[in-house]
């Protein structure tokens, strides 16, 4: 990742827009439990020696509705997180509104902490004080840990259907295509995939490549292995 500039416009730009958490997050969840979900049926059903017809038709099933099941879920939550902090606003207006001397201590308090003291700490009070956006803006990050920009519900849900819809596909691929010896390229398909999407979340991470790969491989393949081991159990 390329450091980013620090002239005063490219400053001022970069704060006044700042980009948000973004869907990293939701892209590599999705991903992951697409794939391992997907497969973990391909390898429980493959296990009890069952037909591929059946594996295609349970995995489609798996990435349309577990799919949508885990954007829904990633929607409510991320809506829920966005209402809570809609409703921590409110109750910061409230307080300030009833309460302004109360609020400009917890202000003067906040500022202390990062470091202000004496007249620049008073001074600062005054200015933040005086922009009550401001003043709610530093409320909700000095006193609740919140971020400046407001998570996205429909983004998040997107993004976490079609990283499933993705990956979820891949072990299905050579079973849809009807090739011989289809479980073993699916295992080997779905390796890649787990290691691919391990590697890339090292991007924004200071993990090498390989190590954050790897841990990802490990953790679907371990799921993986799981629900191969218990589909033997029923096999005839």
């Amino acid at each position: 990742m390329t450091d980013h500039g620090h002239s005063q416009q490219e400053v001022a730009r970069r704060i006044n827009a700042p980009p948000g958490r973004g869907v990293l997050r939701d892209v590599v969840y999705g991903g992951i439990d697409g794939s391992v979900t997907t497969f973990a049926i391909v390898a429980g059903v493959a296990g009890a020696g069952l037909s591929p017809f059946v594996i295609v038709a349970l995995g489609l099933a798996n990435v349309l509705a577990d799919g949508f099941s885990m954007a829904a879920g990633n929607y409510s939550g991320t809506k829920a997180e966005l209402d809570n902090i809609r409703r921590i606003r409110a109750i910061e207006e409230r307080h300030i509104a009833l309460y302004p001397e109360g609020e400009r201590r917890e202000v003067r308090e906040i500022l202390a902490q990062k470091g202000l003291s004496g007249p620049v700490l008073e001074e600062a009070t005054d200015a933040i004080t005086a922009n009550r956006e401001n003043w709610i803006g530093l409320m909700l990050e000095g006193e609740y840990g919140l971020g400046s920009v407001d998570p996205r519900p429909i983004k998040a849900a997107v993004a976490t259907f079609l990283a499933f819809l993705v990956a979820g596909m891949i072990p299905l691929l050579p079973f849809l295509a009807g090739l011989d010896g289809a479980f073993a390229i699916s295992v080997w398909m779905t390796v890649g995939v787990f290691f691919a999407i391990g590697a890339l979340k090292s991007r924004w991470s200071l993990a090498p490549w390989w190590r954050s790969g790897g841990e990802t491989l490990a953790i679907g393949g371990a799921a993986a292995t799981i629900a191969y081991a218990v589909g033997t159990l029923f096999h005839p």
